[in-house]
Order: structure tokens, then sequence, then C-alpha cells
């Protein structure tokens, strides 16, 4: 090959590869999820309002994320869903979601409930928990061998200082447990969507 076609080669070269990168991680990823959809995108707003301390109010979120030192834990997102105070402008937390990398399986949990055909996790009233398929942490940047979403409702729990608040208004454990059924395998399904790990 003659001399001077060398660096044109080689820059062709460099660009196919950055292509084909490009290709399997969309630039598309990480931006901001559109205006209805809460919580890194895991969530839409509807399935959001679901669960309710019985106090009503619209639903927000507030988002934050970091990432560990090494690929080994390099997921962490979380998001805390708000509900405005009918009142005021104040806002008030109503639960977290949490997304995270692990090197543990999650397993069962005592007196939960299964998820579902095609979910693997439980639920409980006052938390519950989905381990994402498979794939989903080497698309997600990790090496651990899972990525889990934990859900924490603090009106819920009878040992939190928010059941005590709010015991009159508290929605009923039934509602509460399909409800929070619901949120995680929306949470399940539309992460495994948007980074295309899908069993």
């Amino acid at each position: 090959m003659d001399k001077k076609w060398l660096p044109l080669t080689i820059t062709l070269g460099v660009a196919g590869v950055a292509v084909v990168t490009a290709s399997l991680w969309p630039d598309t990823k990480e931006e901001p999820p559109l205006p209805q959809s809460l919580c890194h995108g895991a969530l839409s707003r509807e399935t959001a309002g679901l669960i309710d301390d019985g106090k009503g109010g619209e639903v927000s979120t507030e988002e934050w994320e970091s990432k560990g030192k090494s690929t080994d834990y390099a997921v962490f997102k979380a998001c805390h869903v708000l509900r405005a105070d009918p009142d005021d402008d104040d806002t008030r937390g109503v639960y977290k979601l949490v997304i995270e990398d692990t090197r543990t399986d999650p397993g069962d949990k005592k007196d939960a409930v299964p998820l579902g055909a095609g979910f693997t996790g439980w639920a409980l009233p006052e938390r519950a928990r989905v381990t994402l398929p498979a794939g989903c942490a080497a698309r997600m940047g990790s090496t651990a061998p899972y990525i889990t979403v934990s859900l924490d409702v603090p009106s819920q729990d009878e040992e939190s200082v928010a059941w005590q608040k709010a015991e009159k208004d508290r929605v009923d454990p039934d509602t509460a447990l399909r409800n929070n059924v619901t949120v995680m395998r929306e949470v399940a399904t539309r992460l495994a969507e948007r980074y295309d790990c899908a069993d």
C-alpha cells in the first residue's frame, strides 16, 4: 500500500470502531428521560403516582446518581418520589427507589409475595425488590452480576416514624402491596427496554 494512504486507512479504521461503539451505546440512553417519565426513566408518571400516603398531591421526584471508583460498582441511581401538599407549596417524600449493582443474590423475603411470571423479586406493603435481567449489568457499565431495584415506602412501615404520622390516612396493606408489585414490574420492564437487556 502506498504510504501516503496509510494515515487515511488508520483514521477510517478508528472511525469504524467509533461507529460500532456508538451503535452499541446510543447517546440517548443517558439523556434525561421524557417529562412523563420519572426516576431515571424507570417509572411512568401514572405508575409513580400509585403509591400514596393517603394525603394526595401531585407527584414529582428528586433524582440523583453516583458511580463507584471501579466497574464493580458503577451503578447507583436513586430518587425520592414526592407529593405536593394540598394546602401549600411544600412537598413531602412518599417513597424512595434505588437502582444499584450488587454481587450478592437478593434472594427471597419471608412473608413477601412474588412479582409474578417473568420477574425475579418480591413485594411487601412497605418495601419491594426486583432484580433486572442478567444482561443489564454489563449494559449499564457494571461488572457486578446483578442490578437490583429496591423500593422503600416509610408510611407503610410499622417501625418508622412516618407510619405513626400517616396512621389515619394510610392506604390499606392489600392496596399498598398491589401497588408495590405494579411499580416494581414496570421498573424492571422499562429499565430492561431502556438498556436493551430484556431476557
